[in-house]
């Protein structure tokens, strides 16, 4: 294969569709725009969604839901995580760097799903109240 010699594939190039240029064309006289109306008319067309004047329909329909904004910043791990890690000191930083967290998670909280049986101090993590009462049964504790 030479430079020279290439061509794109059959059928990837098609003329482009010439409307407006007389009747032989099979697209003269109206151009393939239909016999009157909007859309027939130079510059005449509506923004999506639009219903011809009639209450759109996502207008139409209630406001639902929310997507807070500092989800990404805050994040939640679970007793039986816990129970995995190695090491009795877990901050933050710890759980990051075994990838239980991501990397922009700024607030992280142990919740109660699991459980646990060896001691671990949490030191700059959250807990919830089920959880923090297995954690301290275990012999551990939350700062």
């Amino acid at each position: 294969m030479q430079l020279n010699t290439i061509k794109p594939a059959a059928g990837a190039k098609h003329a482009k569709r010439r409307v407006g240029r007389g009747i032989g064309s099979g697209l003269g006289k109206t151009a393939g725009r239909g016999h009157k109306g909007q859309k027939s008319r130079a510059g005449g067309y509506h923004k999506v969604g639009f219903e011809g004047g009639q209450m759109p329909l996502q207008r139409r329909l209630p406001k639902r839901g929310f997507k807070s904004l500092a989800r990404p910043f805050n994040a939640e791990i679970t007793l039986s995580d816990l129970q995995g890690l190695a090491g009795d000191e877990i901050d933050v930083l710890t759980l990051k760097a075994v990838g239980l967290v991501p990397e922009l998670a700024k607030n992280v909280k142990v919740i109660l799903s699991g459980a646990i049986s060896r001691k671990v101090a949490l030191k700059g993590v959250a807990a919830t109240a089920g959880a923090k009462a297995a954690i301290e049964a275990a012999g551990g504790s939350v700062a």
